[in-house]
């Protein structure tokens, strides 16, 4: 029931090598291609050579990485960005002999910032972002004419320019930020999904453990009995004729060990019929087994089984079950002053489990995010904190096996958190264990 011990918020961010070269040659194409139809097509006067030398000197040292290093190297993220700021100041130059901001490709800016938003840390991004913001700010004031075919060259408003500029400062700003988030959710919710199959995986194991556990108590079963049979015979036997008193003692003690084992196996027999861990299990013994490990922490736990017209619901031993249920059942211990109630109820089509304790409740900033990976109720520094991912495993696995999580505050006067969990009937009772977290 505690966290993972691997930090999944510290994904170490590297990007292949290839996916900055393709990109990079993209840029090549498109930078070529744009030069020839401006310049032939269109019949502009383009500063052919020096754009095509800094074109080119792209192109080479394209080559020399591709040589240099296998397409699959990772570069840290110092070396990832190196190469994004080498594209702004390469579309700098380009834009410098074309025009400045004018040149309607000014908003290529923004291309290198958006890689850098989704693949490397903020503190990169945000040196990139300023650097293109740099830029375009000096092309505002130094740049060549903007080719164009009539006599006279094209020369726009400085309040248009200001705007093109403020415009494509704003864009590298708002595009980045909303990419960066969006990546970051979306590899928070991985990397969550992760910890969640290992969870689930740990719990799977265990109870393949005492499946087995049960399997040895009954295969074992018949030669222990086998062996001690014999030991008593030949005990009898050598009793009888009055042999060696050495042996009759070697074999007494034989019979004692074989008694005592098929004893530990009884016991192991006795648990699995009792409470079911290896089968299926009724609702009152999975609370009983998701209460028992938390009853010595000084905090009184009080549970109560609503009796019912309908049979008590009894389904498969969930490893997922178990978990999400005693993870939160944990954090209404931690959380507890003095008690934690658990209530459960049945009828013919739903099965209800609802934990409550007497501590201070559920932040309502917290309340509104609830379930989402890496949100934590204990303060930074607080003695037992952890990852934030306990409840959102908890929440997914349930979820997983058919039931809806809430979570809520009691009424005021009364404090503390409240969470109800509730499944189907027919989802309860199901057979099936989830082998998977993902969708």
């Amino acid at each position: 029931m505690t966290d993972l011990a691997p930090d999944f918020r510290l994904p170490r961010r590297y990007v292949r090598l290839d996916t900055i070269l393709r990109l990079r040659w993209l840029a090549v194409l498109g930078q070529l291609a744009t030069i020839f139809i401006v310049s032939e097509g269109l019949d502009f006067e383009v500063p052919v050579i020096p754009c095509v030398v800094i074109i080119g000197l792209s192109s080479l040292l394209n080559l020399v990485l591709q040589i240099r290093f296998n397409p699959v190297h990772r570069l840290a993220p110092r070396y990832a960005a190196a190469l994004l700021a080498l594209n702004i100041a390469e579309l700098a130059a380009l834009l410098f002999l074309t025009g400045g901001l004018q040149n309607p490709f000014s908003f290529l800016f923004l291309a290198p910032v958006l890689i850098s938003a989704t693949a490397l840390p903020t503190r990169i991004t945000l040196a990139l972002g300023l650097f293109a913001a740099a830029c375009a700010s000096l092309l505002g004031f130094y740049h060549l004419p903007l080719p164009w075919n009539g006599d006279e060259p094209l020369v726009l408003p400085a309040t248009y320019m200001i705007a093109v500029w403020l415009s494509i400062v704003l864009a590298i700003g708002v595009t980045s930020l909303y990419a960066f988030q969006v990546t970051e959710e979306a590899r928070k919710l991985s990397d969550a999904l992760a910890a969640t199959e290992l969870v689930l995986t740990r719990e799977q194991h265990l109870t393949a453990i005492d499946g087995l556990a049960a399997a040895a108590a009954h295969e074992l079963g018949t030669p222990l009995a086998t062996i001690f049979l014999i030991s008593r015979e030949l005990e009898q036997a050598i009793e009888a004729k009055g042999l060696d008193e050495h042996a009759r003692g070697d074999l007494r003690t034989l019979r004692e060990q074989a008694q005592r084992c098929r004893e530990i196996l009884a016991k192991i027999t006795q648990l699995s019929s009792q409470g079911a861990p290896f089968d299926r299990m009724p609702l009152s013994t999975l609370i009983e087994e998701t209460v028992a490990p938390h009853r010595d922490f000084g905090i009184a736990i009080k549970v109560r089984i609503a009796l019912s017209q309908e049979a008590e619901p009894v389904g498969m031993r969930n490893p997922a079950i178990l978990y999400g249920v005693g993870n939160i059942l944990e954090n209404a211990v931690d959380f507890a002053r003095e008690r934690v109630e658990v209530n459960a109820w049945w009828n013919a089509s739903t099965v209800e489990i609802v934990i409550s304790d007497d501590g201070p409740g559920i932040a309502p900033d917290i309340l509104k995010r609830i379930g989402e990976p890496y949100l934590t109720r204990r303060r930074s520094g607080e003695t037992g904190g952890g990852l934030g991912l306990g409840v959102f495993i908890a929440r997914t696995l349930l979820e997983r096996t058919g039931a809806k999580v809430s979570f809520n505050n009691r009424t005021f006067p009364d404090h503390g958190a409240i969470v109800t969990i509730v499944w189907p009937r027919s989802s309860f009772e199901s057979s099936e264990v989830p082998s998977a977290v993902l969708p």
